[in-house]
């Protein structure tokens, strides 16, 4: 096994990119962004299926974005030296299903890491009554703020960082500021793609992100905002999925990790659907679980 670094990019990265199921963290990017966060280490089984060892909650999982291998003797024996399984891609559960309850193995869904999808279209037109509340706050941002926007780039990605820093002072988890930050920092080498808002001249808020799913859909795998701009969030939202290329027909917000504020903040932009995972082993961690439809009604009282 060896620990994830920027060598390895040239080499994984075009494989990463055409996976058609779309799956978030299974981006060059999305891995070595967060190889500290979950000790992300990687090998090479049989010559030919990508393994990704990982550590949550005291916990070894493993990871197989291509699929399981070929072998039963392989499968058990991953699955009996880690804990579990995390990750499959709905594919691949379609295709393995029968195989691992036939080798003894439990396969469920992991609601928590579902990412959710929503049309581009969607986002950047906000058509129709379910939409009339992020219409209003991108409104209210249009009426009362001086603004403009523009392309992020290795020039003015320091605005960015500097967006950064200042939200980051005013939450009290940090948990993926290290690697919002290094998004930041190698965004020339991780090869991303972004957009920045700017108030009276001074940044505002950005978004980042990069393609996958054979270019058919976008991640944004980070968006920060300056408190004290109503609207602005829901703006850079609109604002980004309107310049984005007609060919990118759906854009991935990633996964909620069962924060129940989270998940109601992502069901009031009505996904379209999920990118569905699937964890497999027979002792796995507890998840937590959620009515969607109550999600959607308690966050838009919330923000009405």
């Amino acid at each position: 096994m060896a620990p994830i670094d920027l060598s390895m990019r040239s080499d994984l990265h075009p494989g990463l990119s055409m996976l058609p199921d779309g799956v978030s963290e299974y981006t060059f990017a999305g891995l070595y962004l967060f190889r500290k966060t979950y000790d992300y280490h990687l090998s090479i089984l049989d010559g030919e299926t990508l393994l990704i060892q990982g550590t949550k909650d005291n916990r070894e999982f493993f990871m197989l974005p291509c699929g399981l291998p070929p072998g039963d003797k392989t499968v058990e024996a991953l699955l009996e030296r880690y804990d579990y399984l995390k990750g499959l891609s709905e594919s691949h559960a379609d295709e393995s299903r029968i195989r691992l309850e036939r080798l003894g193995h439990r396969m469920e869904e992991d609601r928590d890491n579902f990412d959710y999808l929503y049309r581009r279209e969607d986002l950047a037109l906000l058509q129709g009554r379910k939409f009339h509340k992020k219409r209003n706050h991108v409104n209210a941002f249009i009426n009362n703020y001086e603004y403009d926007e523009r392309a992020l780039t290795p020039s003015n990605v320091q605005d960015a960082i500097g967006i950064l820093d200042a939200w980051q002072e005013t939450q009290s988890d940090w948990a993926d500021y290290t690697a919002a930050r290094e998004a930041l920092e190698r965004y020339a080498e991780l090869e991303l793609k972004g957009y920045l808002v700017y108030v009276d001249d001074q940044p505002a808020a950005y978004t980042v992100g990069e393609p996958l799913m054979k270019g058919k859909s976008f991640v944004v795998h980070f968006e920060k905002a300056l408190d004290g701009y109503r609207g602005v969030y829901q703006f850079i939202n609109k604002a980004f999925a309107t310049i984005l290329p007609r060919h990118y027909q759906w854009i991935n917000r990633e996964q909620d990790l069962g924060d129940e504020g989270l998940r109601q903040s992502k069901m009031t932009y009505r996904p379209s659907g999920f990118v569905k995972k699937y964890r497999v082993g027979r002792n796995l961690p507890a998840s937590s679980s959620s009515d969607d439809s109550t999600s959607i009604e308690s966050a838009d009282q919330a923000s009405a």
